[in-house]
């Protein structure tokens, strides 16, 4: 079976006057599809770099990129992009903001507006339509800058620390929501994080940085009882406290 998304000895380095500074090295791993998976390592390791490299922001200078078994296009319709910041734009209402996508691919009809309503509802955003962005709490507009992504039906999500912005317990909830959210939907996920609990609770494996250039240093599986699917009730379980110290020990000998 084709995986969703296939990574195969990918490396980039950037370039600048000073010379060339190699960020990743020979990176490989697969995503299947319906399957969520965090990215995890110290800071300037490359994840964002590799996000960008998955969404074809970036090409690398070795190795291939496959969605669906496919090398990736210059149509990157099927992958969709969240930030670490909303990006709504304050003159447009909440409805206008997620149809935003669809507008640009000139794909807004009567459909897509009832498909926006219902995911609006769905969401928690129901009576907000017509509210502008600061009226909204932050983990709203979070909701919305989902709805807007998803509104895209993209066959693979990349989110770069989406909740880092918040503050800790709308982070908590916000997390909880959407995590729940994309696994309805069944949607094939990757997730860059500082955050090594925010991982935990919501991946089916984590891949493990290396400090720059970033390498793989280990891939960790991560079950949960099938009665602890949402990240808050993870959070709980015995096995969280063991898979953290096994994830904080892969990045500590890296020290």
């Amino acid at each position: 079976m084709t995986a969703k998304l296939e990574v195969r000895g990918v490396s980039y380095s950037y370039h600048s006057l000073e010379g060339e500074t190699l960020a990743l090295s020979d990176i490989s791993f697969s995503v299947e599809s319906g399957q969520f998976l965090a990215i995890v390592g110290p800071s300037g390791c490359g994840k964002s770099t590799l996000l960008s490299l998955l969404c074809g922001l970036l090409c690398p200078d070795q190795g291939k990129i496959l969605l669906d078994g496919a090398p990736l296009s210059r149509d990157m319709s099927s992958v969709g992009y969240m930030l670490q910041k909303d990006h709504l734009f304050e003159w447009r209402t909440i409805l206008s903001n997620v149809s935003l996508g669809l507008e640009i691919r000139k794909r807004m009809d009567s459909d897509s507006l009832k498909t926006l309503q219902e995911m609006l509802s769905a969401y928690g955003l129901k009576g907000f339509e017509n509210s502008r962005p600061s009226e909204l709490s932050g983990g709203m507009r979070q909701r919305a800058a989902l709805i807007r992504t998803l509104a895209l039906k993209p066959d693979l999500l990349l989110l770069d620390e989406p909740f880092s912005a918040l503050d800790y317990q709308t982070r908590l909830s916000v997390c909880d929501d959407i995590s729940a959210i994309l696994r309805k939907e069944r949607k094939t996920a990757v997730l860059v994080t500082h955050d090594l609990s925010e991982a935990i609770s919501v991946a089916d494996r984590i891949l493990i940085l290396t400090p720059r250039p970033g390498r793989v240093k280990a891939v960790l599986p991560i079950e949960f009882p099938d009665s602890s699917s949402r990240p808050l009730d993870r959070r709980n379980c015995p096995e969280f406290s063991s898979y953290f110290n096994q994830v904080w020990k892969e990045l500590k000998t890296d020290e």
